[in-house]
């Protein structure tokens, strides 16, 4: 495999003819350009300069290299000035997926800046509840939530989660508020696409399987619900945490609130991220961590 390491000294020294100002022109020590071209020259075993007090010559062969190192030299710059390009103003199309109340509510902002930032870029948001097969379908990157299974994927942490159990006040009222988790039997849960709520109970995760009137896959139906005073609702912060300052919900149970868990960008292990993919994830981190400064939750 080809060294590169005193190819850009080497030229730098035979423009100048002077190891002091090529060493200013690379913002190098002139020791270390020198020993650059010392140990260039060692593995060409050839003589690339002669060297005296008061100047440097290029040798036969040294000129030779110049003529053939400078245009390779010249390609890699171009080829990194290129790349920079591409990574300050991408262009081209990507696919991303998420749940839908999560995209619609959290996703949607980061999107529509990115989209302003970036017009080149054109953005196919797939918003479903269904867990897309990301090669068969041709998706870039899917915004995962929760605990994530076993997966060939590579997951990259975004920003934290939080579950509440709440119940409006005139719930409460009519029916008090467990104080463990033994008496959530006794309540009115309002079921979403699971039935069992997860906690924390003497330090290990605990899954109560709950029941109720009302099952819906809908978080803003359920959240209606509650609001009404129908039972108690296990939802994430960013459907509540608005009815939790106003009072409109109260929290119950926080002793038991599970530890806060992930919103992920997962995207497949063999797919290296393109810059426009990279700085989306960049553009969503920065909604769900600087912006906000709340953490989110899943639809």
């Amino acid at each position: 495999m080809f060294n590169w390491q005193g190819i850009s000294e080497f030229i730098a020294v035979v423009e100048t003819k002077s190891f002091t100002l090529a060493a200013k022109r690379l913002e190098l020590s002139t020791a270390q350009v020198s020993r650059q071209i010392n140990q260039l020259e060692q593995r060409l075993e050839l003589k690339l300069f002669y060297r005296t007090t008061r100047q440097v010559t290029v040798t036969e062969p040294g000129q030779l290299y110049y003529r053939q190192c400078k245009p390779l030299l010249e390609g890699l710059e171009q080829a990194q000035l290129q790349l920079t390009n591409l990574q300050q103003n991408p262009s081209g199309r990507f696919k991303v997926t998420a749940p839908v109340t999560f995209g619609e509510l959290m996703l949607t902002p980061a999107v529509a800046r990115f989209a302003k930032r970036y017009p080149k870029v054109q953005i196919e948001l797939d918003l479903t509840n269904r867990q897309l097969d990301l090669v068969e379908e041709g998706v870039d990157l899917a915004i995962r939530l929760g605990h994530l299974g076993d997966s060939s994927m590579i997951a990259k942490r975004l920003a934290s989660r939080r579950l509440y159990v709440c119940a409006a006040p005139s719930y409460i009222a009519a029916y008090g508020q467990p104080h463990s988790l033994s008496e959530l039997s006794k309540h009115n849960c309002l079921i979403g696409s699971v039935e069992q709520w997860r906690f924390i109970e003497r330090g290990q995760e605990r899954s109560i399987r709950v029941k109720g009137s009302l099952r819906c896959n809908s978080g803003i139906a359920l959240l209606e619900a509650a609001l009404a005073g129908v039972g108690l609702v296990q939802l994430p912060d960013y459907y509540v945490d608005e009815h939790l300052a106003s009072g409109a919900l109260q929290e119950v149970l926080a002793q038991q609130r599970q530890a806060d868990d992930g919103i992920y960008a997962v995207y497949p292990h063999n797919r290296q991220l393109s810059p426009k993919v990279r700085l989306f994830i960049e553009e969503l981190q920065r909604t769900l961590n600087g912006e906000s400064q709340q953490s989110v939750g899943s639809g």
